[in-house]
C-alpha cells in the first residue's frame, strides 16, 4: 500500500481553475480563474509548504473506492524495460485504484517560472511548456536545466504536436491558434476569429488523428473591453482550416482532451467546477455536451487542463492536485501536488510519466499506465 501524506500549504491566488491571464499588450499577467486573479499577482511567488526551491519528492494519496469505502481490487500488472534500461511496473488492466496507476515519487523538476501551463512532451526526448506572462515556451530533458526554447511565444497556453511534428499552440497574446515547424523562427496562423470577430484568448487544444483541432476560447487572456464574441465558445478546426463552433454555452471553457479512440471530447468548465463530454462523429463534428463528472472541491483548483491515458482514463487538474477519473465517471482518487495545478500530459520515452504544471514549478511523477 502506498503511504498517505497529507499536504499543508497556503496559497497566495485564490482557489479555482487558472488560465494565466495576460495583458496581450504588455505580455503581464492579469487574472486567472473564476476569481479573476493575477497570475502573477504583486509579485511571481507562491507560499507554499511541502515544495523547495529544489528537487523534492513526495508520495500522493490513494484513496479508497468512492462507492463503497473500501480498497478496491488491486489491477495486474507486468514488469517491462524503458528505452533507458530500467524496469518498470506496466498496468495490463483497467486501473481499479489510485494504487493501481501511481509508481513513483512526485518530483520537482523545474522551479522559479511565473505561471506555467500548457505541458506536451516531444517524442524526441523534451518536454515543452508554456510560461504565460513570461511570454516564453521552455525547454525540459532528463539530466539538463530547463531552458527559453520560443520567445516570444505570443503568451502561449496550451500545446500540442500534430501529426507532422509541427507545434500548434493556443496564444493568449497572439488570440489565435498558432502552428510552427520547431526550429522556424516564426508561426503561422491557423485559425484567430470566428464570423468576422477576433477570438478572445484560445487557452487549450486536442488534435485529432486526421489534423481537426479541437480549442477552447475564454477571456482570460484579454480584457473585458477587449472581447468581441459575446460568448465563451469551444470551436473545431477541420483539417481544411475550416472554423465552426462546437458548444457557445460554457462560463469558462478550458481543458480539453479526446479520448483514445477520438469518439469523445472532454472538456471541462473552470467555474462549472465539471466537465462535460461530447460524442465525435466520424466527419469531426462534436455533438451533446452533457455533465460527464461534477468535481465541486473545497481544494486549491477548479477543473483545468487534463490528460487520458491508454484505458481511457482522465487525469484532471485543480481540487487539490490532479484527480482521476474512470471512463465511467468514477474518481479513482487524487495525485496530491503542494500548490494549485494548471495542467498535465503524459511523457518520458515509455509515456508512463505525467508532467504536471502548477504556477510557478512544474512537477513529474511516474504511473504504471501508459498515455494515449
Amino acid at each position: 500500500m502506498m503511504k498517505r501524506v497529507s499536504w499543508m500549504f497556503s496559497l497566495a491566488l485564490a482557489c479555482g481553475g487558472s488560465s494565466g491571464e495576460t495583458d496581450t499588450g504588455t505580455g503581464t499577467s492579469t487574472s486567472t480563474d473564476a476569481s479573476e486573479t493575477d497570475a502573477t499577482g504583486s509579485d511571481t511567488t507562491t507560499t507554499t509548504t511541502g515544495a523547495t526551491d529544489t528537487p523534492t519528492s513526495t508520495a500522493p494519496t490513494s484513496t479508497a473506492d468512492p462507492t463503497t469505502g473500501e480498497p478496491p481490487t488491486t489491477a495486474t500488472t507486468s514488469t517491462t524495460t524503458d528505452p533507458t534500461g530500467t524496469s518498470t511496473t506496466g498496468a495490463v488492466d483497467p486501473p481499479m485504484s489510485l494504487a493501481d496507476i501511481v509508481d513513483g515519487e512526485l518530483e520537482l523538476i523545474a522551479d522559479g517560472h511565473m505561471f506555467t501551463e500548457g505541458p506536451i512532451w516531444n517524442p524526441e526526448g523534451y518536454l515543452l511548456y508554456s510560461d504565460i506572462p513570461a511570454n516564453t515556451i521552455f525547454r525540459w530533458a532528463e539530466g539538463e536545466q530547463p531552458s527559453a526554447f520560443i520567445t516570444p511565444s505570443g503568451n502561449s497556453n496550451g500545446l500540442a504536436f500534430d501529426a507532422m511534428g509541427r507545434l500548434v499552440a493556443g496564444e493568449h497574446g497572439g488570440r489565435r491558434i498558432s502552428r510552427r515547424t520547431i526550429g522556424d523562427p516564426d508561426a503561422e496562423t491557423v485559425v484567430d476569429e470566428f464570423e468576422g470577430q477576433r477570438l478572445n484568448s484560445p487557452n487549450d487544444l486536442a488534435i485529432r488523428s486526421d489534423g481537426t483541432i479541437y480549442f477552447t476560447d475564454p477571456p482570460y487572456g484579454i480584457q473585458p473591453n477587449q472581447q468581441e464574441l459575446d460568448f465563451q465558445g469551444v470551436f473545431r478546426v477541420d483539417p481544411q482550416g475550416q472554423i465552426s463552433l462546437v458548444a457557445d454555452d460554457f462560463d469558462r471553457p478550458n481543458g480539453i482532451a479526446l479520448s483514445p479512440d477520438e469518439s469523445l471530447l472532454y472538456v471541462a468548465d473552470t467555474n462549472g467546477e465539471h466537465v462535460r463530454v461530447f460524442t465525435v462523429e466520424a466527419d469531426g463534428h462534436a455533438v451533446g455536451g452533457e455533465v460527464f463528472v461534477d468535481l465541486q472541491s473545497d481544494l486549491p483548483g477548479n477543473p483545468d487542463g487534463m490528460a487520458v491515458d491508454a484505458f481511457g482514463d482522465l487525469y484532471v487538474s485543480g481540487g487539490g492536485g490532479v484527480r482521476v477519473v474512470t471512463p465511467d465517471a468514477t474518481v479513482l482518487g487524487t495525485i496530491e501536488v503542494p500548490e494549485q495545478v494548471t495542467n498535465c500530459k503524459f511523457g518520458d520515452p515509455d509515456g508512463k510519466a505525467l508532467f504536471i504544471t502548477a504556477q510557478a514549478r512544474v512537477y513529474r511523477i511516474r504511473l504504471k499506465v501508459a498515455g494515449a
